[in-house]
């Protein structure tokens, strides 16, 4: 199977509205800031911040662990691609997920947050078949805290395309990213559009 090349431009990480992200805090820093301000502590609560508190796991030095991301499609039990092991990434190159035309799908991400706050966590992929971009997803997650807790999050639903031209081989660049355009995975997989689920 060929992979294809991940690169800025095919992500389009540029931004066109403007926003800039505020400077890096720590969650300690953070839970510190504004202990008078109501609507703030709500806030960093939200996050799971706390003054005093502590990383939630401080055996693994990854700050974001991606541990899964799955497609599921109603009646049918979900495809589940592993993302948590450097085998399980490498694994993916020899296999490719299978979808059937004209469904109505979904993908949904199961990550963890383990020392300090993650601000604006976005999913972004790039497909192409036969070398040509054929689709691009921008999927916003949102801010998280160091927590125990495995967060899921589920992206809107999508019909997988239908027809002749549609099926066959596409391969896909996926990247998470953060507001501090800190790239905390990337990795290529592919998919085959077909008449029949198998």
């Amino acid at each position: 199977m060929s992979e294809i090349k991940l690169t800025d431009s095919d992500f389009d990480v540029s931004n066109p509205t403007g926003y800039k992200a505020g400077a890096k805090k720590t969650a300690a820093e953070l839970a510190q800031m504004d202990a008078e301000d109501e609507s703030l502590r709500k806030w960093k609560e939200s996050l799971g911040i706390k003054a005093g508190g502590a990383p939630v796991n401080t055996s693994d030095p990854r700050n974001v662990v991606l541990l899964s991301i799955a497609m599921e499609s109603e009646g049918r039990p979900d495809v589940v691609i592993h993302l948590d092991t450097p085998e399980a990434i490498a694994a993916l190159k020899n296999q490719a997920m299978v979808i059937k035309e004209g469904v109505e799908y979904r993908l949904k991400v199961k990550f963890r947050v383990n020392h300090d706050v993650v601000s604006g966590l976005k999913y972004l992929h790039v497909v192409k078949r036969a070398g040509l971009k054929v689709d691009k997803a921008d999927e916003m997650l949102g801010s998280y805290g160091p927590s125990g807790d495995i967060y899921e999050k589920k992206f809107p639903l999508e019909e997988a395309p239908s027809g002749m031209l549609a099926r066959g081989h596409y391969n896909v660049a996926s990247r998470f990213i953060d507001d501090d355009q800190h790239i905390w995975l990337e990795w290529t997989w592919s998919f085959d559009i077909k008449k029949e689920w198998e």
